[in-house]
């Protein structure tokens, strides 16, 4: 028995005609029930669920406009097919008005309601997949996503959460594999521009000529190669957010048609004279000290400054130290349910090794890391031998410990303990004995320091 492709409620007070449409829909595999009135079809639907209603528009009691009304409001998913044997554009209109998915006049064309309702189904599913589609999006590129809760990052939640919903171009600074184009898209999903592209571009080893390609398009025959017209990344980025990357080693004659673009607005396609107006949220990354480029000449202090509206400075993997039992518990449970493996945790000797790393490659290092051991895992448990070589023999904590300069004494406390913690799962006596003090003196302090 094949599956039904959607279940339908039929709604008339004339039973003949609501059985005939019934007995058409059931012949093309749709699964029906029907009802002589408003209040009937009402009663059906709260026992059981229909994909689409198909609804006369004239009928004794509840009417097929307030039949609409309340299914959209109880049912949104539901899609709504009006029928009508006075058809008219005033009563198609106000059936479109109140939401329903379309309107038929009487006598009805039985493949023509056929095909409205494969549409209606159609529609509701694809509603349904942008729905979690945007779920998923807001998942991954939430505030959530970024993760941590040591006062660096507490810190730049905060700011992304005030400039998001803006249009301020941003500049991010920070090491190589801390996040910024996490935390660039992060921006772009969390803003009124969220349903429009996101574009990105690393302007790293890209030459003069490419790179204004890239980023402002080419007509046919600017350039050898140029063998048909050809959009950049700000026209397709045009009502939403760029995103470049690496943006300090950009050539200084692209600097300068790039500050034009955010001062007028406009771009210019190579090759040609004709402007086009763009809608560009601009968002640029470095990890390069732009301060010092601009003092040696080799940056735009006026393109410095204009990217600089608001900058958020991503703090190197070892400045917050408190956050690596976080990040290694995240990227734990992400590599398991992506590699189907069994893997729920890592010892407590694993993680000190860990904790003695350096992490040059800060967050993204962690997560290669963290993904090979996953990979390779004998067990469902992480021990110190499944570290990779490079990280397990590595003894770069005093270049961690310095990072710590600038703290007050108080943070670095509060660090140290919730990293304590973290790393024997929360046990306080264990922490307890690893810091040197008593129990009670912990208890003040995670009272103090508000830890979990």
């Amino acid at each position: 028995m094949t599956e039904p492709r959607g279940r339908v409620l039929v709604v008339d007070d004339q039973r003949p005609h609501a059985e005939a449409s019934a007995e058409g829909l059931e012949r093309a595999g749709f699964e029906c029930r029907v009802a002589e009135s408003g209040e009937e079809g009402l009663e059906l639907l709260s026992t059981e669920e229909a994909d689409v209603v198909v609804t006369d528009l004239v009928m004794k009691g509840l009417g097929g406009i307030d039949l609409l009304r309340v299914v959209k409001e109880r049912y949104p998913e539901t899609q709504v097919i009006v029928i009508s044997g006075q058809g008219g554009v005033q009563e198609a209109v106000r059936a479109m008005k109140e939401g329903a998915h379309f309107f038929l006049e009487k006598p009805l064309q039985l493949e023509q309601l056929r095909e409205m309702v494969r549409n209606a189904i159609q529609t509701r599913d694809l509603r349904r997949d942008i729905l979690a589609l945007r779920r998923q999006i807001a998942s991954r590129y939430g505030f959530e996503a970024i993760v941590g809760n040591s006062p660096p990052m507490r810190a730049v939640v905060e700011t992304l959460a005030q400039i998001a919903d803006t249009t301020a171009t941003v500049l991010i600074t920070g090491e190589s594999g801390t996040g910024k184009e996490l935390v660039a898209k992060t921006i772009h999903h969390n803003s009124s521009r969220r349903d429009r592209a996101f574009v990105g571009l690393n302007c790293a080893a890209l030459s003069e000529t490419i790179l204004e390609s890239e980023l402002f398009g080419h007509e046919k025959g600017a350039f050898t190669g140029a063998v048909n017209q050809r959009k950049g990344r700000f026209e397709y980025a045009d009502g939403g957010t760029l995103f470049l990357d690496e943006v300090g080693d950009m050539p200084l004659t692209t600097q300068i048609k790039l500050l034009r673009v955010l001062e007028e607005r406009e771009i210019v396609r190579v090759g040609s004279n004709e402007s086009i107006r763009v809608d560009v949220r601009l968002i640029a990354a470095t990890n390069a000290n732009l301060e010092r480029a601009v003092e040696e000449r080799g940056f735009r202090k006026d393109l410095y400054y204009r990217l600089k509206v608001v900058s958020v400075d991503l703090p190197p993997l070892r400045a917050r130290s408190g956050d690596l039992p976080l990040l290694i518990d995240t990227f734990l449970r992400e590599f398991s349910r992506r590699h189907g493996k069994q893997v729920t945790g890592m010892s407590a000797a694993a993680r000190k090794a860990m904790a003695r790393h350096g992490w040059p490659g800060n967050v993204r290092e962690l997560r290669n890391c963290i993904e090979n051991m996953v990979v390779t895992a004998k067990g469902e448990t992480l021990e110190a031998e499944d570290i990779p070589p490079d990280v397990a023999e590595s003894r770069d904590r005093p270049a961690g410990l310095a990072a710590l300069a600038g703290m007050t004494m108080a943070d670095v406390e509060r660090e140290l303990i919730h990293a304590t913690l973290a790393m024997v799962g929360g046990n306080r006596e264990e922490a307890a004995r690893i810091l040197g003090i008593g129990e009670r003196t912990l208890y003040r302090r995670i009272k103090e320091y508000s830890l979990r």
